[in-house]
C-alpha cells in the first residue's frame, strides 16, 4: 500500500459565496442549521446534506469546508449525475496506464485530488451499487484502488455528500446500500425549502438584486411591495435557485412584468408523494409516505408558532413530550433552535443585512 501526495491540479475553486447573514437568514430552522454546521465543521466525520433541489446544498457544503481545519486543502466537487456511469469510476478513483483501451497514461482520480481536503459528492444517490461499494471502503479505512492497480492507496479526505432524494426510500427500492447510508449519515443537515423560510425572501431579493446589478453593470430598481408580497405567497418549486434566476432575469430585462407572470399561487397540496406511472402502486407505502410528509409539515409549523418550545408544541399537538422528540428526529427536523435572537424585520434592518 502506498501513501499518495496531494494533487492540486484540476481542483475546482470555491468561487464567490454569499455572506452568512444571507445564506442563513433569520428563520429559526436555518439558524438551527447554522448552529449545527458550526459544531460539526471541525470534526473529521462524513456529513450528509439533504433537501430539495435549489435549497443551497452546494453552498452549505462549501461552508463546511471553509470552516474546517482542512480549509487550506483542496476542495473537490463531483457532480455524480453529470458524469456517465461508465466514466464515473475512473473519474473518482483514477486509473493506471493500460487499465483499459484508451488508457495511455496514469490518471489520478478526484479522491486523490481531495487528499487532505474535502471531497463533495453531489447527488450521491446517482452512484451505482458497484461504486457505492468502493466508496464504502474509502469511508471505512481511508483506502481505495485505481482501476488496473495492484495495490490500495491511502488517502486522508473529508467526505461531504448531498442528495435531493430520500435515501431511506432508495434503500427500500434496492438502489442504495444501507451500510453506505449509515457511513455517510454520521451528521445530517436537512435544508428546508424556501416556502418554509419565507421570512428570508426580502434579504435574498436584496442580495441578488445588488449582486446582479454589479455583475451586469445594471441599475435595476428595488422590487415593489406588491411583488415582494407575491413572492411570500408563491410556493417556490425551484427554491432559492428559482428566486435567483428570477432576479437575474429582472436585472437584465428591467421590468417586473417579466417575472410576475411566473408567480401563480398554488392550491394547497398536502400530498406530494411520487406515484409510479406504470400502474404498480403500493397503496400502503404511498399512504404512509404522504402521512409522514404531512406530519412533518404540521410539526414544523407548530414548533415555529411556539418559538421552538417543544413542551408547548407537544401540548398543542396533544402528544407526549417524548413522542414529539421522536417525531422531530424521525422527520429530520432540528432538535432545537438557536438561542441567538434576530431583530424584528424592518426596511432598515433588511438593508443592513443585505449590505
Amino acid at each position: 500500500m502506498s501513501v499518495i501526495n496531494p494533487v492540486n491540479s484540476l481542483v475546482q475553486p470555491l468561487g464567490e459565496m454569499p455572506p452568512e447573514s444571507v445564506v442563513f437568514g433569520r428563520t429559526d430552522v436555518m439558524q438551527a442549521v447554522r448552529e449545527r454546521l458550526t459544531k460539526l465543521a471541525g470534526a473529521n466525520v462524513p456529513v450528509l446534506i439533504q433537501g430539495e433541489s435549489g435549497t443551497g446544498k452546494d453552498i452549505i457544503a462549501r461552508m463546511i469546508h471553509t470552516a474546517s481545519p482542512w480549509r487550506t486543502g483542496p476542495w473537490v466537487k463531483v457532480n455524480c449525475p453529470a458524469i456517465p456511469g461508465t466514466l464515473l469510476e475512473s473519474e473518482l478513483f483514477g486509473y493506471e496506464k493500460g487499465a483499459f483501451t484508451g488508457a495511455y497514461g496514469m490518471k489520478p482520480g478526484r479522491v486523490e485530488m481531495a487528499h487532505r481536503g474535502t471531497l463533495f459528492l453531489d447527488e450521491i444517490s446517482e452512484l451505482d451499487l458497484a461504486l457505492q461499494s468502493k466508496l464504502l471502503q474509502l469511508l471505512q479505512d481511508g483506502q481505495f484502488c485505481r482501476i488496473g492497480a495492484q495495490e490500495d492507496k491511502k488517502v486522508e479526505v473529508r467526505v461531504v455528500c448531498a442528495t435531493n432524494r430520500k435515501l431511506e426510500q432508495e434503500i427500500e427500492n434496492g438502489t442504495f446500500r444501507a451500510d453506505l447510508f449509515y457511513r455517510i449519515n454520521v451528521v445530517n443537515l436537512q435544508l428546508p425549502p424556501l416556502r418554509e423560510r419565507a421570512a428570508d425572501i426580502p434579504e435574498l431579493v436584496d442580495y441578488f438584486l445588488e449582486y446582479y446589478n454589479r455583475k451586469f453593470n445594471a441599475r435595476a430598481k428595488p422590487l415593489s411591495a406588491d411583488l415582494i408580497g407575491a413572492f411570500a405567497k408563491y410556493h417556490w418549486p425551484g427554491n432559492v435557485r428559482e428566486l435567483e434566476n428570477l432576479m437575474k432575469r429582472y436585472v437584465i430585462l428591467g421590468s417586473e412584468d417579466v417575472i410576475s407572470a411566473d408567480l401563480k399561487p398554488r392550491e394547497p397540496d398536502f400530498f406530494s408523494a411520487e406515484i409510479p406511472l406504470d400502474g404498480q402502486i403500493s397503496l400502503k407505502k404511498v399512504t404512509r409516505q404522504a402521512v409522514r410528509e404531512l406530519e412533518r409539515k404540521i410539526i414544523l409549523k407548530v414548533l415555529q408558532n411556539h418559538r421552538w418550545n417543544r413542551k408547548q408544541a407537544a401540548r398543542s399537538l396533544s402528544i407526549s413530550y417524548r413522542a414529539l422528540l421522536y417525531k422531530i428526529r424521525d422527520a429530520g427536523l432540528p432538535s432545537n433552535r438557536t438561542a441567538r435572537r434576530q431583530p424584528a424585520e424592518s426596511p432598515t434592518n433588511q438593508s443592513a443585512a443585505a449590505d
